[in-house]
Formats: structure tokens, C-alpha cells, sequence
């Protein structure tokens, strides 16, 4: 696997990623939703992840800077790994995988670097489009910006869980339930394919055995082998 490949392969993920969420914050308030192709199942539902994957918080706003400093820390000791995978020939396979985790990574962490500084805040009451480089400045400063997911995929919807069922039982049933974007597509196919592929992309190659047979017969110019 050529690094020049790889570098296409990151820099198209990154590019369909930050695409895709520009459109997103220039077009759509927070909380609004349009179906595509006139299809249930997929739609476009914009909101704003302050933390980590599925919404989580920690620590208010320190917690968040130091959420964006592991992020990149994470791309910057990536950058090295990918390099040596590189070098040691790994598998075809497994190298695109990682290429595709640090991609996603990468995407995210723009968000979180610089959104908050290039875009007013969005307001789901006043539902108003966020501006960019707004005169007034961003909605927060940097390290502080928040991660545009929009991909929506309600597959199963208005269902109920049996009410034998343990703790939810009765309550509302959706299926899939959590918005992302194209960078968490990215990390968590890169996950998947190589939890599938481990072993094929792990295996080491077992070198090839030579036989060789003893014999004390001199063996010389004179020697006929038939």
C-alpha cells in the first residue's frame, strides 16, 4: 500500500465529511429534519454533539478541552502509526481500516478545533441558520466547538418493547436511534471490518521450508544421476 493512496483515501473521507456538515450548518437549524428521496428511513436530522460518541458528557467545559486535546493527540500519534504500518508491509486490508479510523478521527477533531470559532450559535427556538465568520464572532472559543452529526436512520419506528421485557419494558422501541455523521461512518466501519478480518489481517506468513535429503554418495564429474 503506496502512502500516496492512503493520503487520497484520508483526504476524500475528510472532504465528504466536512462537505456534508458545512451544507448542514448553512442550510439547517438545530432540530431540523427533511427525508431524502422522499424515504422514511433516511433523513437528515441536524444536531450538535458537545462530547463524545452517543452524546456523552464529562467535566463541563474543562472536560471538553481536554476531549479535544485527546482527540488530537490521537491524530498526531496516528499519523506515526499509519506511517509504520506502512513500512512493515501490513496487510492491504488492515492498513485502509486504520486509514479510515484516523480519517473519521480527523474529521471530527475540525469540528471541535475550529467550529466554534467560524460559526454563530444555531438556536432550536429561534431556529435560526448559523451565519459563517459571523461579525460578532463565533458561538465559543477554540477547542470548544461542538460535532455536526446529521445522518439519521430510523429503520423500525412507533414500536414498543414487551412488557416482560427486563427494566424497558412497555417504553417506546426505535431502530437505529443515533444520528452520526461521516466520520463516525468511517471509524466505526474501519472497527468492524477489522474485528471481522482480524485474523486474516493479522496472520503472520510462514516461511516456506526447504527439504533437503542427506546421502553419502560422492557425487563428482563422473556421476550420472538418472
Amino acid at each position: 500500500m503506496k502512502a500516496k493512496q492512503l493520503i487520497l483515501l484520508i483526504l476524500c473521507i475528510i472532504f465528504a465529511d466536512q462537505a456534508l456538515k458545512l451544507y448542514i450548518k448553512l442550510n439547517y437549524f438545530i432540530g431540523e429534519e427533511h427525508l431524502v428521496l422522499g424515504q422514511q428511513w433516511v433523513r437528515l436530522h441536524f444536531v450538535e454533539n458537545e462530547g463524545m460518541a452517543w452524546g456523552w458528557k464529562f467535566g463541563g467545559g474543562f472536560g471538553k478541552i481536554a476531549l479535544t486535546l485527546f482527540r488530537l493527540a490521537a491524530v498526531i500519534w496516528g499519523s506515526f502509526l499509519l506511517r509504520d504500518f506502512i513500512q512493515k508491509k501490513l496487510h492491504k486490508g488492515f492498513i485502509i481500516c486504520a486509514a479510515m479510523i484516523y480519517a473519521g478521527a480527523l474529521g471530527n477533531l475540525i469540528d471541535s478545533l475550529f467550529y466554534g470559532m467560524i460559526f454563530e450559535q444555531s438556536n432550536p427556538y429561534a431556529q435560526n441558520i448559523a451565519h459563517l465568520f459571523p461579525s460578532g464572532g463565533g458561538y465559543a472559543s477554540f477547542l470548544h466547538g461542538k460535532v455536526v452529526d446529521m445522518l439519521y436512520f430510523p429503520i423500525i419506528t412507533n414500536a414498543h418493547f414487551p412488557s416482560w421485557v427486563p427494566v424497558w419494558g412497555g417504553e417506546d422501541f426505535e431502530f437505529f436511534r443515533p444520528v452520526f455523521n461521516i466520520a463516525d461512518a468511517s471509524i466505526s466501519t474501519g472497527v468492524m471490518i477489522i474485528l471481522l478480518f482480524q485474523n486474516k489481517f493479522l496472520a503472520k506468513e510462514t516461511p516456506t521450508q526447504h527439504n533437503t535429503i542427506e546421502t553419502s554418495s560422492v557425487v563428482d564429474d563422473a556421476t550420472q544421476i538418472s
